[in-house]
């Protein structure tokens, strides 16, 4: 894969040319203008019917343990309680009433899945925004592609915002991935597709210009007692800037002097893979027995991100698998998968990566689904992505929905915060040329 031209500072969705077996050459890749622009093993959930509870009738509820430090999960064993594929919606089951102990969630919500897209098609699709009010935290913490937000207001009126400007907004959900149970709280990974129409005023377009936009979002929840505690969701900022004309370097200029892109001590902290100077290391080896899916997932981010180590991808990706990555990429096969990472590895030379989270659902037999919520930390000292070099730090995090059969992934969805990533490489606008 090639790197960016210095010319091009903001991404660019990539063209894949088809490969053919191991041996083929790597993916090549056209840039194209815009158009202006370890856990241990756990027993699985038990499914059974419960006694509906409504949460007036139960204690108030305990926040669960926030998703910073996440606590061992209870994982799902098979796909009973899932998106029904090509429908959006729950699969139904033939048991009447609850499918899964859920207290203090609503008598109507069946199971963890249904209640996810419930409540999204409630505000988005009927736009009962208020019922944000009924099903988020007042505390609820907010990550996003922009940074983070604290207060339920502030979910409400980001959502008001959004429906002003796309009032024909649909939410088409695609797939979550959940896991936990009652006592500890769920974890959910909602991927949907988001298509509408720009006919009102939006903060990057004000005078509407009547373009569709067709996007893929990612937004993983920690709730309990049908409210929502924290959320890491990823809108694909860029790519909507995109499909809408919006000049997406100019944009992230204008929300930086605005005084986002702001990193904290946290986020500029050195990364694991450069404490005390020690090489990079390989990944333990996996424990004897079955297939563990959680030491397959850690050890490929930590061989490829932080020891450099791109066959990883080839030991564990299909050859023909098919990935979806930031701002509407989209490649086949293994090499577009390396393609990506090379990429991102030499616009940070330096850059390290943490996996915080992970949790699946599945069996060896049936495959497994599995969200990963990952962060890294790294300079822009290199050609890849994003032009010249501008020496600026940058805290990248991101979301990946990885698909195994037989041991392989064989998809994988990928989002990151790019937008928010170009806004702190600009910066100020003499900190750097945006030729």
């Amino acid at each position: 894969m090639s790197n960016a031209t210095s010319k091009l500072p903001v991404p660019t969705p990539t063209a894949v040319a088809k490969t053919a077996g191991d041996s083929a050459a790597e993916t090549a890749v056209v840039p194209r203008t815009p158009t202006e622009f370890r856990l241990p093993d756990v027993s699985p959930t038990l499914v059974q019917a419960s006694v509906p509870t409504w949460s007036s009738q139960a204690p108030a509820a305990s926040p669960p343990e926030g998703s910073a430090t996440p606590p061992p999960r209870t994982m799902p064993s098979d796909f009973s309680i899932a998106i029904a594929p090509g429908t959006g919606k729950p699969k139904r089951g033939a048991l009447a009433g609850r499918r899964q102990p859920m207290r203090g969630y609503e008598v109507r919500f069946t199971d963890i899945v249904d209640y996810c897209v419930d409540v999204t098609d409630r505000i988005w699709e009927d736009q009962d925004v208020g019922y944000i009010y009924d099903t988020y935290a007042n505390g609820v913490r907010i990550h996003d592609d922009r940074g983070w937000k604290y207060g339920v207001e502030a979910v409400v009126e980001g959502t008001i915002a959004t429906i002003n400007a796309f009032p024909d907004s649909r939410h088409y959900a695609d797939d979550v991935i959940w896991a936990g149970d009652e006592d500890q709280g769920f974890v959910t990974s909602h991927r949907a597709l988001n298509i509408g129409h720009h006919t009102g005023p939006y903060k990057w377009a004000p005078q509407p210009t009547g373009k569709e936009i067709r996007i893929w979002v990612i937004a993983n929840c920690v709730s309990k007692e049908n409210l929502f505690y924290e959320e890491w969701v990823l809108y694909n900022t860029a790519a909507r800037l995109l499909q809408l004309g919006v000049n997406v370097t100019e944009a992230a200029q204008t929300y930086a002097i605005a005084g986002g892109a702001r990193l904290d001590d946290h986020q500029l902290s050195e990364v694991d893979r450069l404490l005390s100077g020690r090489k990079p290391t390989r990944y333990e080896l996996p424990p004897a027995g079955a297939f563990n899916v959680e030491h397959a997932v850690r050890a490929l981010f930590h061989d490829v991100y932080n020891r450099r180590d791109f066959s990883a991808i080839d030991r564990l990706y299909s050859q023909s698998v098919r990935w979806h990555g930031t701002s509407n990429r989209e490649g086949r096969g293994r090499s577009a998968v390396r393609g990506m990472a090379r990429n991102l590895l030499a616009t940070f030379p330096d850059l390290g990566l943490s996996v915080d989270e992970v949790y699946w659902m599945g069996n060896d037999d049936d495959g497994y689904s599995v969200s990963v919520r990952w962060s890294a930390a790294g300079t822009h000292r290199g050609l890849g992505l994003y032009g010249a070099p501008t020496n600026r730090r940058a805290f990248v995090w991101g979301i990946s929905q990885l698909y195994f059969q037989q041991g392989r992934i064989v998809e994988d969805w990928s989002l990151f915060n790019e937008f928010d990533v170009i806004a702190q490489l600009i910066g100020q606008p003499e900190a750097v040329s945006l030729a």
